[in-house]
């Protein structure tokens, strides 16, 4: 295990000064290929089971290679150390999450909230030509929240029990789900095994994302939030994460929202008041937070094991 924490330390320490690639980035290129295959594989919506064995043989075609591919490279003598490093790092998106939302923040702050609709439409899937400022806020943070589980903790987590290939395993299994997990005639059948992995996946992480959150936050506002409000989210994992993170931070999220050309219904989230531009930077700074949390445990986990062997 203390391998493992100095290769997350170190892993962390390069997203953190360097973010994501900004040329030939591996998740990008993965959701090319993935926009072929869903062009291939995603049949007329009329044959349901043909369609969902459709969208699970594309699952497994697309993830099983790279992940075959880096339990190899995992394993190379003296190099392997490295190519886990290198690995978890282009897995994790903390510092490109603070990036966009810092961009959000500095729109809402110069009052252009054009710029700001089309800033936030690059964290979101939900249309966001009508957001009003408030509701640009409210979208920024909700997905700062729950991308902090899936771009970071989970990624930490999966790590934590299967190393790199574990990382990419889980990060691209939630980019599918991104891409095909939704309630639309296209995708309700074709997504159902990508969202279905991704919910088991996803069900220790979000959880322990959720208490990170409430452990560095308001922990009784959180915490009852979490028990009360995150059932009732449709995600099964993404309400526990949102739902503690606005009860941490003390402020309102949810409510209705525009998505596939439609308002939907969603519940309230959180206590206090509305959201605001200048939570943008509070629910940033919780999530790296978090993120120092999780590196002392692991750093304490293993010194732990060392001290003891």
């Amino acid at each position: 295990m203390i391998l493992a924490a100095f290769i997350a330390v170190c892993a962390v320490l390069l997203d953190w000064l360097l973010g994501e690639p900004q040329r030939m980035h591996p998740l990008v290129g993965f959701g090319r290929v993935a926009q072929r295959i869903d062009a291939l594989f995603n049949c007329d919506a009329t044959y349901r089971e043909l369609q969902r064995l459709g969208g699970a043989l594309a699952l497994v075609l697309l993830v099983a290679p790279p992940v075959l591919a880096c339990m190899f490279a995992a394993g190379i003598p003296t190099f392997g150390f490295a190519c886990e490093t290198l690995l978890l790092y282009l897995v994790l998106g903390g510092q490109s999450l603070r990036e966009h939302a810092h961009a959000v923040k500095l729109a809402l702050h110069s009052n252009d909230l054009p710029l700001a609709r089309t800033r936030v439409g690059f964290m979101v899937s939900r249309d966001t030509t009508a957001m009003t400022t408030q509701d640009v806020a409210r979208a920024t943070i909700e997905s700062v929240l729950e991308n902090g589980n899936d771009a970071v903790f989970g990624a930490l987590f999966w790590f934590a029990v299967a190393g790199a290939p574990g990382a990419v395993l889980y990060r691209l299994v939630n980019t599918l789900d991104a891409m095909w997990g939704y309630r639309t005639a296209r995708y309700f059948y074709f997504g159902w095994a990508a969202a279905r992995l991704d919910d088991v996946l996803n069900f220790i992480p979000a959880r322990l994302t959720a208490l990170t959150y409430a452990m560095l936050g308001r922990f009784t506002g959180a915490w009852h939030c979490w028990r009360t409000q995150g059932r009732l989210w449709e995600s099964p994992n993404a309400g526990p994460v949102m739902a503690a993170g606005a009860g941490a931070l003390g402020i309102q999220l949810g409510g209705p929202a525009f998505y596939h050309g439609a308002w939907k219904e969603r519940p309230a989230l959180g206590t206090g008041l509305p959201a605001t531009a200048d939570d943008i930077e509070r629910a940033v700074r919780l999530v790296w937070r978090g993120i120092g949390l999780w590196m002392v445990i692991f750093v304490g986990i293993g010194a732990g094991e060392f001290l003891l062997a």
